[in-house]
């Protein structure tokens, strides 16, 4: 795993991937996430769990990245968390990679940490670029970001992440015009569709109908693809990355399951923000094997 967590400054992982290492990690991170949010006993697991694998896949594979933080991001790809609740896989993708110690995780929403139940630039996290965590946002700013790269002729890409719940917000929409009439073609969008959010199935909350129909009609190139598989997300990420630079923006619909590998929590809302009491820690724990240490 060394392979992977490398002090290089800039991460590029141009190679073929090692399916067998990327998984590993994938189930590490997810015993970082549970254990974390059982030890505040405060976050949101069911999300964090259902993303881990396009977080392993983004960091450890895709991502141009620099884990020796600079905010300006120039001469590197760029990620951007819009459902900021899900920070427990965030950070402990980050700390797997260099960005800060994975000791730090136990710090995890605890008073004065830098670890924040939402992630925030006030705490000056590295990694963490913008604060996130008021749904809607976070497509707003990657085009910010990318429009700026396209000025300052950098040829590197940004990356965003947003929930399904958060196409009910009324200024995704607005970017996402936005981003099509201004031909943003370095930017890749994924929607962690799980059809869950916090009150519940988004078909019941507020139904988004063909999402995919959505955003082809408002000008994007759109993909649909398995998010719990690793072989998946990768294709996938390539694909997208394939697709840049032809005057559309790229939007990636991401099929997971909430609460992904702990089968007490799959497929339920109830785990949108609920944190495992010290019997399901266990239960969790026990179905995801340590594979390159806890912290």
């Amino acid at each position: 795993m060394a392979k992977f967590i490398s002090s290089r400054k800039i991460h590029t992982y141009l190679m073929q991937p090692d399916l067998v290492q990327l998984k590993k990690l994938a189930t590490q991170i997810r015993r970082d996430i549970v254990r974390m949010v059982h030890a505040c006993q405060s976050g949101h697991p069911g999300g964090s769990l259902g993303c881990t694998d396009f977080f392993v896949a983004l960091y450890f594979h895709i991502l141009r990245h620099n884990n020796q933080f600079a905010m300006d991001g120039k001469g590197e790809d760029l990620f951007f968390l819009s459902n900021g609740h899900i920070s427990p896989v965030w950070y402990a993708t980050l700390a797997r990679s260099g960005y800060f110690e994975v000791k730090e995780l136990a710090t995890f929403r605890q008073l004065n940490s830098r670890l924040q139940g939402h992630p925030a630039t006030h705490e000056h996290l590295p990694g963490v670029r913008v604060a996130s965590g008021s749904l809607g946002q976070g497509l707003s700013v990657a085009l910010g970001a990318a429009q700026a790269k396209k000025l300052n002729k950098d040829n590197n890409l940004v990356f965003v992440l947003m929930g399904d719940g958060e196409q009910q917000e009324g200024q995704v929409w607005e970017a996402a015009m936005y981003a099509a009439h201004n031909k943003v073609d370095n930017l890749i969008a994924t929607i962690d569709y799980n059809g869950q959010q916090i009150d519940g199935p988004v078909d019941k909350v507020l139904s988004l109908i063909n999402l995919k129909s959505k955003w082809e009609s408002f000008g994007w190139i759109v993909n649909e693809w398995e998010g719990n598989k690793m072989e998946s997300v990768i294709a996938a990420l390539e694909k997208a990355k394939s697709q840049t630079g032809q005057g559309k923006p790229v939007m990636n619909l991401m099929k997971t399951e909430m609460g992904y590998g702990v089968d007490y929590m799959m497929g339920s809302h109830k785990w949108h923000g609920v944190a495992p009491n010290d019997e399901e820690l266990k239960r969790a724990l026990a179905q995801l094997e340590e594979t390159i240490g806890d912290y």
